[in-house]
């Protein structure tokens, strides 16, 4: 899955959330957004959902927000993004697009990230009932095999932990230097 692009004509494109810099996509965030980009010149579907919102650090900006100002400014309509900014990990992500396609109709979403990150959105979908073909950013440069490994670990782990119902909430809070205790 992590090299395999399912996209096809749908309803929607989903841009996952990466980081934000001052306003300005990061490079991960830019790859997917130009992606969507390549997808929706290609009409592959007629609307691109930005997701990701944003934390204390980020001086009002969120990721789905800076996603939306992307796309604007790379030709895409205002009337064909909406942009979601409230979510802040993966799983709220999947929550707010699944609210954002019941509520706009919406029934096949083309989703995007990166390809190590595809298979638990794609699972974490269809949970919600979603249905989605996966398409993901190209690389980056070289990523190193430790780097490669360490995102293939995160996403074992994480995708663990949704199957085994485990709240790995108190350790983003931690890792955030917000401990829950």
């Amino acid at each position: 899955m992590a090299n395999q692009d399912d996209a096809q004509p749908a309803d929607a494109i989903a841009v996952f959330g990466a980081a934000e810099y001052s306003g300005h996509p990061s490079p991960v965030l830019h790859a997917r957004l130009d992606h969507a980009v390549e997808l929706y010149r290609k009409q592959i579907a007629p609307v691109i959902i930005t997701l990701g919102g944003g934390s204390d650090r980020d001086s009002g900006n969120t990721e789905g927000g800076v996603g939306r100002d992307y796309l604007l400014a790379n030709g895409v309509p205002f009337g064909n993004i909406i942009a979601e900014t409230r979510s802040i990990d993966t799983e709220q992500q999947v929550h707010r697009l699944a609210a954002i396609a019941h509520e706009n109709d919406f029934h096949h979403i083309v989703v995007v990230s990166d390809g190590t990150h595809l298979f638990r959105i794609r699972e974490l979908c269809e949970d919600a009932g979603l249905d989605v073909y996966t398409s993901p950013r190209p690389a980056l440069g070289h990523i190193s095999n430790y780097d490669l490994a360490m995102r293939y670990f995160h996403e074992i782990l994480s995708y663990t932990a949704l199957r085994l119902n485990l709240n790995m909430g108190w350790l983003r809070s931690w890792l955030e230097g917000k401990p829950e205790f």
